[in-house]
């Protein structure tokens, strides 16, 4: 098995794609087949394998969660009692409930087998920059 760690910086609530710093450490192991596990060591981001073809699909998937979530400042937030680091930090994770932590995605001759218009994705839900950390594991098969 091998292991490494990627540092993600993040300016705010987006979808920050990192399928090329993924491909790029398996083509640098000579990885075969297997599969690749990331785990993000965070409570108040995600990780998604979505579509990265048109942008369109990220802004509608932000609007989405935070009609679901809004801000803790927002009317319908009032019931929330968790503010202890700002109003963006319990819908960050109620969020976090709806979205993974970590993604397995099987690796064939090296190459990770997602579709076309697939890429992996930390979500970030807080409004303040972070640099976010994702755990990867390559169990070769």
């Amino acid at each position: 098995m091998s292991a490494t760690r990627f540092a993600i910086r993040t300016h705010g609530p987006a979808c920050y794609e990192f399928t090329a710093e993924v491909a790029a450490w398996l083509r640098a192991l000579g990885a075969g087949d297997g599969v690749v596990t990331l785990f993000v060591h965070h409570t108040s981001c995600s990780l998604l394998i979505q579509e990265n073809a048109d942008p369109d699909v990220q802004r509608d998937l932000l609007a989405w969660l935070e009609r679901i979530a809004p801000s803790a400042d927002h009317p319908s937030m009032d019931y929330l009692t968790h503010r202890a680091e700002g109003p963006d930090d319990m819908p960050a994770h109620l969020k976090v409930a709806i979205l993974p932590v970590s993604l397995q995605v099987p690796v064939a001759h090296g190459r990770m087998e997602l579709g076309i218009w697939q890429g992996i994705y930390l979500v970030e839900h807080r409004a303040r920059p972070h640099l976010r950390e994702v755990a990867a594991h390559f169990q070769a098969g």
